[in-house]
């Protein structure tokens, strides 16, 4: 599961998100709900800023006379077993945040409500497509969306300007010619990269896979079938190859984004590009402030002309524990959080892309939030099973294929092949 930490870069770019009111992440397993005039909320650090959570709160009980919201700010790390020993209780809190490849596992388990029937209430008509999917489990909804994270190319405007780049690339074939235009126009210099991309980035690789018009699995009845034995899995590993070979990286083929991390490698001043998400766009401003006047971002490209590539959605969702004694308090919660009010203002305070708004406006201005929220509306997730967390936490074959495939041990077609079959077993497994 990734995280999202968001640092300040701009008036409307992610923010760093402060701790909140509340009573922090100490509590027990259920922040004492024996009270019914109490309203336990988890959310997770980083995830809100002090400032919407305590209008929200404040607006909440003012609409709800006598109740307390019981606001409680959880740490990521130990959070899976913290959420299992939670809702397993007689006393789980009322409205916890979810990872959005965590969903799947507690739905799973029958610990979540089903929120099928009050969709409609919580702006259902307005949710991101692929948080929607990430918070759903055997066709029915256990969960709502919170906000998502995604990936822009971050460039150098002052680069593009001195290798001639009139604008930003919206094709594969305009990305290509600008990665050769900055070659060119940087040759004397050794150390120049036109785009850092590391061998195993393989959020990046899903976009040009899914662009092709593929995907890592489908769905065949409650199981997943690995579909990586395709033409369209083939062309997405051989277009990744051919982009790490035009751009000229010196990032390693056998790792991925985050060793070395990408924003220090950025933050030096070499490199004209890098596929990254907000935060690291904003470490690289603060490693260097200069960066800030001469940066921007643009969704990635995708074959077809003058439209983006499909992204990976990262985020949270909101869902009500099945062992709430407050379920009607928690749905009152989350309509108030799902509406038009609350979700513009956690989209000015927060940058980052509310769940529950295709309403993107108060992010347009901004030269790197604004090209990502354009983006997530074209946004994707994972295989919505609890199979895929192993997957992606432990020898990822993904990363294994990129880097047998970039380094020239298999072919495309081999490597990718040889994914499918791991894929396949962990995910039939």
């Amino acid at each position: 599961m990734k995280r999202w930490k968001r640092l300040a870069v701009g008036a409307a770019a992610l923010a760093v998100a402060t701790s909140g009111c509340g009573m922090g992440g100490s509590g027990g397993s259920g922040g004492g709900q024996g009270d019914d005039k109490t309203l336990t909320v988890w959310l997770m650090d980083g995830s809100a800023p002090k400032g919407f959570t305590d209008d929200l709160n404040r607006e909440f009980e003012g609409q709800h006379p006598g109740v307390k919201v019981k606001y409680e700010i959880q740490q990521w790390k130990g959070i899976q077993d913290k959420l299992t020993t939670a809702l397993a209780s007689n006393n789980p809190p009322d409205v916890i945040e979810l990872g959005n490849t965590q969903t799947a596992r507690f739905a799973a388990e029958n610990t979540l409500l089903d929120l099928t029937g009050s969709a409609k209430d919580l702006a259902g008509d307005q949710w991101l497509g692929g948080l929607k999917e990430s918070a759903t489990w055997d066709g029915k909804q256990y969960a709502m969306p919170f906000y998502a994270a995604n990936r822009t190319v971050i460039y150098r405007k002052d680069m593009f300007e001195k290798a001639g780049v009139t604008k930003t690339p919206t094709s594969r074939a305009e990305w290509l010619d600008a990665i050769a235009k900055l070659r060119a126009a940087n040759a004397s210099d050794p150390e120049f990269e036109a785009l850092y991309l590391p061998g195993q980035s393989w959020y990046v690789w899903l976009s040009f896979l899914w662009d092709e018009g593929g995907d890592v699995a489908k769905q065949d009845g409650k199981s997943f079938k690995a579909t990586l034995d395709s033409a369209e899995a083939k062309a997405a590993v051989e277009f990744y190859k051919q982009l790490v070979d035009a751009s000229g990286t010196k990032a390693p083929k056998d790792q991925d984004e985050a060793t070395p991390q990408q924003f220090e490698i950025f933050a030096k001043g070499k490199t004209a590009m890098m596929i990254a998400l907000p935060w690291e766009h904003g470490n690289a401003v603060k490693a260097d402030p200069k960066l800030k006047d001469v940066t921007a971002a643009f969704p990635v490209p995708s074959k077809e002309a003058g439209k983006s590539a499909p992204v990976f959605l990262g985020g949270s969702n909101l869902a009500i524990p099945a062992g709430s004694k407050k379920q009607d308090l928690a749905k009152d919660y989350l309509k108030l959080l799902s509406g038009v009010k609350f979700q513009n203002k956690f989209a000015k305070e927060s940058g980052a892309v509310p769940g529950t708004s295709k309403d993107v406006s108060a992010l347009a201005t901004d030269p790197v939030a604004g090209p990502m929220a354009l983006a997530a509306q074209n946004g994707r997730v994972t295989p919505t099973t609890p199979k895929w967390g192993p997957v992606e936490a432990g020898q990822n074959p993904l990363k294994d294929m990129l880097t047998a495939a970039l380094t020239g041990q298999k072919s495309p077609a081999d490597a990718a092949r040889d994914a499918n079959a791991k894929i396949g077993q962990a995910l039939g497994g």
